[in-house]
């Protein structure tokens, strides 16, 4: 299956766990009706961005797999007979939690799952204090329309995990996000980050000949510790062809359920014009496994 057609659902969230998940379906069912095979959710997206703060009662959003938002999922996935990219608070066991990408297939079984490998811990984004680092390394997840390479937000900084996950045969990189401003950021300092998580991410586009699919959350959602003003989500959903190019971009405000179509075939021929793997010289590269070279 070389053309494939890819369902993104960027939406808004609030502390209503069932209203969100509904709201995932119904952007789910749109897409379907829209031709989708894939469809991709974004980061955490069954509740509010939580690491906004450090409060231990946020780990009551945590769920063991299988547990209810796991089952409504695997179940529409099933009932609308695609693949399904989700992102989880997994409680795997006392006191360890983990940023789960749960990937369903059509008949509604768990392909495979990706655990967030990169946690970052900034003003607002206090994710190391949830968050166990995932232990499944990067693995591409075999389904019945291709190898999906899942990472998952911060993990997008990192060409390490983009790379690997293309030498592990991803035809195709996704990563549920949420991603935005801090409201006291003047103008200038917001493109220049937004610009930057694009740039980033359609580098890896372009290095691995690959194509990338972005789904960011969308909306303001408040600090409730008052502790900073709180975050601008600033969706922007966006896939690329193999080149890095855009071939579909979300604005920064609105709710969107969008089907894309991607040719898969592409990267075999960009692959043959930019052979970076071929040049690749793996017997220099040993100095990567360090943290830094003195």
């Amino acid at each position: 299956m070389s053309k494939l057609n890819v369902g993104i659902v960027q939406q808004s969230c609030t502390t209503n766990k069932q209203d969100n998940i509904n709201k995932s379906i119904a952007g789910i069912k749109q897409c379907v009706k829209n031709g989708a095979e894939l469809v991709v959710l974004q980061e955490l997206h069954t509740g509010i961005y939580f690491c906004q703060a450090e409060e231990v009662e946020m780990f009551e959003w945590a769920e063991p797999f299988p547990g209810s938002s796991y089952n409504q999922f695997s179940a529409i996935a099933k009932e609308l007979n695609i693949v399904l990219v989700t992102s989880l608070f997994e409680k795997r066991a006392p006191g360890i939690y983990h940023n789960t990408a749960v990937v369903f297939e059509k008949d509604g079984t768990e392909a495979g799952r990706y655990r967030k490998m990169h946690i970052p811990d900034d003003p607002a984004y206090y994710e190391k204090f949830y968050f166990t680092p995932g232990d499944l390394g990067f693995t591409p997840i075999q389904t019945s329309v291709g190898k999906l390479g899942v990472l998952i937000c911060w993990d997008q900084w990192y060409p390490e995990a983009a790379r690997l996950m293309a030498m592990a045969g991803a035809e195709v990189l996704i990563y549920p996000t949420a991603i935005g401003y801090e409201s006291t950021d003047t103008d200038e300092e917001k493109t220049r980050q937004r610009d930057a998580w694009m740039i980033s991410q359609r580098g890896h586009s372009v290095a691995n000949g690959l194509p990338v699919i972005s789904v960011n959350r969308v909306g303001f959602e408040k600090d409730w510790t008052n502790v900073t003003k709180g975050i601008e989500f600033w969706g922007t959903s966006f896939i690329t062809g193999p080149q890095g190019e855009i071939l579909w971009e979300a604005n920064q405000k609105d709710e969107i359920n969008k089907v894309i179509t991607i040719d898969k075939q592409k990267t075999e021929d960009v692959r043959r014009i930019w052979p970076f793997f071929r040049d690749r010289r793996i017997d220099a590269y040993g100095d990567l496994t360090k943290r830094y070279i003195d």
